[in-house]
């Protein structure tokens, strides 16, 4: 690396400690954290059949950004509307069905929280160990 050419510090995730979980949603999402959250654990639902609920562990970036992963170790996605088929951890299930919710709801509400919160978890998962399946499960 040059000495001119910048670096570009990495995102880092934080886990969320329980004492503030219960104000980190309206904290990133305002009137819109139920509609969130339940968009996420519908896209799991979808993606994976054999999802059968539980407590989610949240997750605050060093950018702003949020996500939140399910409490298993590992999932077996499948997104029929772009062929991907794979076992993820439930940290790159989480990212890829929080991925999916941020676009989703970034097409059918005007605020830009959901756009913004997408680029957010983009850049933290770009740097994934798991980069490679979330992208192809998100393509």
């Amino acid at each position: 690396m040059n000495a001119s050419t910048p670096t570009v510090p990495t995102v880092e995730a934080w886990p969320v400690p329980e004492a503030t979980r219960l104000g980190t949603l309206p904290r990133h999402f305002g009137i819109h954290m139920l509609t969130v959250e339940g968009r996420i654990y519908d896209f799991l639902s979808q993606f994976c059949p054999s999802y059968g609920g539980g407590v989610w562990r949240f997750y605050e970036l060093s950018n702003g950004g949020f996500y939140m992963s399910p409490p298993e170790d590992r999932y077996e996605l499948t997104v029929d509307g772009n062929g991907f088929h794979g076992q993820l951890s439930a940290d790159a299930a989480g990212i890829t069905v929080c991925l999916f919710a941020f676009s989703h709801l970034s097409f059918e509400y005007t605020s830009d929280v959901f756009a913004r919160h997408y680029h957010l978890l983009r850049e933290y998962a770009q740097d994934h160990p798991e980069a490679g399946s979330i992208f192809e499960a998100i393509d």
